[in-house]
């Protein structure tokens, strides 16, 4: 009886520990205010417009132009970036090839780990979808590594490869950041002391130098992600782990022991 108590117990943690781990796992949709999305692109970086994920953004430009958007990412994250590239009826000599480049807030080039980065639209084509799903943000990385870390990430859509007859030619975009939260598979220990995100080493010396400085800081962006990297649900599963372990022991002694002390024969019997 003890121990069909002790696995009852043990049974009733285990489902409460594995219901905010499942919570945290499961993905979370917020509704996006379609009202303030974007309607125009930076022309670079410095420039880039700000794009929060979930939100659709537009913008009119021309075939040959440098379109630029930014977007923050939390570690644990997954980003996937798609954008549509709507082609006028006509005024095209030919075929148009347009690319999709993302880079993080060291402004590196991160690669796509699936996705139709680069399409060639046909001559007769109305729109060319692209599509860039990057690596899962790291909360903390080597120096050397070109790893995915939280903060901002730039968005770059271009025409590459134009004839002169097709520069210039107007075209409508649309683009969209969503995410996908890898839960604690994507852990790791460790995080950075401040996000990649634009003028925050200028922004934290000004802070260090006292309130009587005056410097030409760069504004920092309001696209604030998090840092905190210490918890995940995989202190959960491991805490999981330890009680099955518990619980095989005792079944295993349970089944080892026998039924008590052995059996001793009576003296001259």
């Amino acid at each position: 009886m003890r121990i069909v108590r002790a696995l009852s117990m043990a049974a009733l943690l285990l489902g409460v520990a594995a219901a905010p781990a499942l919570a945290d796992a499961s993905p979370s949709a917020s509704p996006s205010d379609d009202s303030a999305a974007p309607t125009s692109a930076g022309t670079s970086f410095r420039t880039a417009t700000e794009l929060q994920q979930g939100q659709q953004a537009t913008a009119s430009a021309s075939t040959g132009d440098y379109l630029y958007w930014q977007f923050p990412a939390e570690a644990g994250q997954r980003p996937t970036v798609k954008a549509t590239v709507k082609l006028p009826s006509s005024s095209r000599s030919g075929t148009q090839t347009w690319q999709l480049d993302v880079y993080d807030g060291l402004r590196r080039r991160q690669a796509c780990q699936y996705g139709a980065q680069t399409r060639t639209a046909a001559q007769g084509a109305a729109s060319v979808d692209l599509a860039c799903t990057l690596r899962t943000v790291r909360a903390w990385s080597e120096a050397w590594a070109n790893d995915p870390l939280p903060g901002t990430y730039y968005v770059r859509l271009t025409a590459v490869g134009l004839g002169a007859a097709d520069l210039g030619v107007p075209v409508n975009t649309e683009i969209q950041v969503d995410s996908k939260d890898m839960g604690g598979a994507a852990a790791v220990d460790g995080s950075l002391a401040e996000p990649l995100v634009p003028g925050i080493a200028q922004k934290s010396a000004d802070s260090d130098s006292g309130p009587g400085s005056e410097t030409d800081a760069p504004t920092l962006s309001s696209l604030k992600p998090d840092t905190s990297g210490w918890w995940s649900d995989r202190w959960v599963w491991t805490a999981i782990g330890g009680v099955l372990a518990a619980l095989a022991g005792i079944g295993g002694y349970a089944l080892t022991r026998g039924s008590g002390r052995p059996y001793r024969v009576p003296p001259g019997a």
